[in-house]
């Protein structure tokens, strides 16, 4: 089984990676000094990620994708480990789907309620759309706003129209978009994709300079109507925890009523360089091994890096908008 290239983003950047076909499946090698494999886009997969894992693994090995460890992850709701392998537990940002009504009555804290309200008489419209270059030509204003957002660089500042729109068309056929709308203007923006019973949150965005609007808190709830109405069993917003620890996005999807839910994820070294790294505990790369408080003091350092760097660019961003 012969290896190809397959263009995938790291890190915000499109990167062709070596992969190969498996059971219908796309495995994607990354890493220099671990290389591991793991199944494009698993998230967004159907079905099981891998079905036998036996015969996977069998064909992997016999493929030409040289990698040292196969990681894959078990889909909500199932969360109850099936497999023997290495086991770690993902922390997923999740809202368990009842009503509507219980979701903003005893999940989600009072500020939100009281920020729905606010943009509510804001005049704030929350509504699905339908993507088409409008939708794209309003995702790239929100785009091109800052290039720094939570205190880094923002991957997506600076894309074309064309680069926006062909990232943002990758499984429409399964996806759903909510635009939340100030005046005819897209001030912020959701998609969604449906894998099985859970509604998956590809991204959730707005426009900083209307955050006094509270759109976000508006996105989350018109996501959290629809998979009520479609019987969905949860909506997934990415990960619950981050680098060991909590973090200003965790406080805010919880008080938005997401929780964390604990799902199965598996590692499986294919070689002796695999091995030993899942036995010292670093296949996750040096990052992971750092203490919390290390990182903390790394992306307080990073935050000011790119604020001062933004603002000394700004006033000549202004001098050429002006000219």
């Amino acid at each position: 089984m012969t290896s190809t290239r397959t263009e995938v983003r790291i890190r915000g950047k499109n990167r062709a990676v070596p992969s190969v076909e498996i059971d219908g499946r796309t495995v994607i090698l990354t890493g220099k000094w671990l290389r591991t494999a793991a199944v494009q886009d698993e998230e967004f997969v159907e079905g099981e990620v891998v079905d036998e894992p036996q015969e996977f693994l069998g064909a992997l090995k016999q493929s030409t994708l040289k990698a040292d460890i196969f990681t894959f992850v078990q889909h909500l709701p199932d969360i109850k480990p099936k497999h023997q392998y290495h086991l770690e537990w993902d922390s997923m940002a999740a809202i368990p789907i009842t009503t509507f009504q219980e979701w903003l009555g005893t999940r989600v804290e009072y500020d939100v309620r009281k920020a729905l309200k606010k943009a509510n008489k804001a005049g704030v419209v929350v509504q699905s759309v339908e993507f088409d270059d409008a939708l794209v030509d309003g995702i790239l204003e929100i785009y091109n706003e800052s290039p720094v957002r939570q205190g880094k660089a923002f991957w997506h500042y600076g894309k074309d129209f064309e680069t926006v729109k062909k990232e943002k068309s990758t499984y429409l056929e399964r996806s759903e978009f909510i635009g939340a709308y100030y005046q005819d203007e897209l001030i912020g923006f959701i998609k969604m994709v449906y894998v099985g019973s859970i509604a998956g949150t590809f991204h959730v965005i707005s426009k900083k300079k209307h955050s006094d609007k509270k759109p976000t808190n508006s996105l989350i709830a018109k996501a959290v109507e629809i998979c009520v109405q479609k019987g969905l069993t949860h909506l997934v917003y990415g990960n619950y925890l981050y680098d060991h620890g909590s973090s200003s996005l965790t406080e805010f999807k919880r008080r938005n009523g997401f929780e964390e839910i604990l799902v199965p994820r598996y590692y499986v070294p294919l070689t002796f360089k695999g091995k030993l790294f899942l036995k010292l505990g670093i296949h996750h790369g040096i990052k992971a091994a750092l203490p919390r408080s290390i990182l903390q003091a790394l992306r307080t350092v990073r935050s000011v890096f790119y604020q001062r760097v933004f603002w000394r660019a700004k006033p000549k961003q202004a001098v050429e908008e002006k000219v």
